[in-house]
């Protein structure tokens, strides 16, 4: 039991990591013109969103099932390393930019974007590389923390508040559904972990686990075997964070500040709070052995923060 709360506390520590850092990328990404929609406002943005999962998800689950599970495993791959890349390119130039004195010549601007543009396909690449090569859990986990971290930032500045409620709500309900009715993401997690991908991260109970041995999940959780290893999934991570880095974004200022922070970052700090609450109510069912559905208690908990917070520090709720 002791080593199933030492496997709790990092996964807890790694969903707030990965939150703390997306709010600290997302004024970067911000600048950087890096939101994926327009308007971030408009709500029709959710439904984008909601049915390119969807068709994604699809597209994964219809090769695994005509068993063509290593396409599948290329269609990620490539998924990763682009995601990677575009992730790492802006926080390279700035770093570059920083690093070479801050040159204000076009042409000095021009070989830093083409050079950090290089450097970040690269890196994704190398990553790439090495979880083909050599996929161990801190491997796969050091990925999945990266691009967690950066998509959380991305799809954070792109859905305004009310978006990204009604995104977290959807995403909930869909979650429980593929979990407890269709169970098309038990199947499409096991399929993942099979692979050695960086959709799920592993949280080993003991030393000396290896997740090149990990056998497959399906058959440990029929046959009532202890499991040596925690997994929890990428979007686990991402989905909550997004309210909270959006409310850090688009909150509008206090008149004052509170705790002499700005309101939006206390807003934002709250929503952090209530996804790991809402984790601490997960793990207590995780620990029973069977797979529970992340999504609608790690949102929950992210909206019951948001909400409490925005009404301590603002004196009311706005979404709109």
């Amino acid at each position: 039991m002791r080593r199933e709360y030492a496997s709790i506390a990092a996964m807890g520590a790694i969903l707030v990591g990965s939150q703390v850092i997306a709010i600290l990328l997302a004024p970067l990404f911000l600048t950087g013109g890096f939101q994926a929609f327009p308007n971030p406002s408009d709500v029709t943005n959710t439904a984008v969103y909601i049915v390119l999962i969807l068709a994604f998800t699809g597209v994964i689950l219809l090769l695994v099932r005509f068993r063509h599970q290593n396409v599948a495993k290329y269609v990620i791959l490539a998924s990763i390393f682009v995601t990677l890349a575009f992730i790492l390119l802006l926080p390279l130039y700035v770093g570059l930019y920083y690093a070479t004195g801050q040159p204000v010549d076009d042409n000095q601007l021009a070989f830093l974007a083409n050079l950090s543009t290089l450097l970040s396909f690269l890196i994704a690449g190398g990553l790439i590389y090495l979880l083909v090569k050599f996929p161990e859990w801190y491997v796969v986990d050091a990925i999945g923390i990266v691009t967690a971290a950066g998509v959380t930032a991305i799809l954070g500045i792109s859905f305004g508040i009310l978006p990204a409620v009604l995104l977290l709500v959807a995403l909930a309900i869909y979650d429980a559904w593929a979990v407890y009715r269709t169970k098309h993401m038990v199947t499409l997690a096991d399929e993942l972990t099979s692979q050695r991908l960086p959709i799920l991260l592993v949280i080993p109970k003991k030393a000396g686990y290896s997740f090149r041995e990990q056998k497959s999940l399906k058959e440990q959780v029929a046959s009532g075997e202890e499991r040596e290893a925690m997994f929890v999934g990428l979007g686990d991570l991402i989905i909550p964070g997004i309210l909270s880095v959006s409310a850090f974004t688009f909150l509008g200022p206090l008149s004052g500040s509170s705790a002499g922070l700005p309101g939006s970052l206390l807003v934002a700090i709250g929503s952090v709070i209530g996804s790991l609450g809402g984790f601490l109510v997960l793990m207590r069912f995780v620990l029973k052995g069977n797979p529970q559905a992340g999504l609608p208690l790690l949102n929950g908990g992210a909206l019951l923060g948001f909400l409490i917070t925005s009404l301590l520090v603002y004196g009311h709720v706005t979404i709109l």
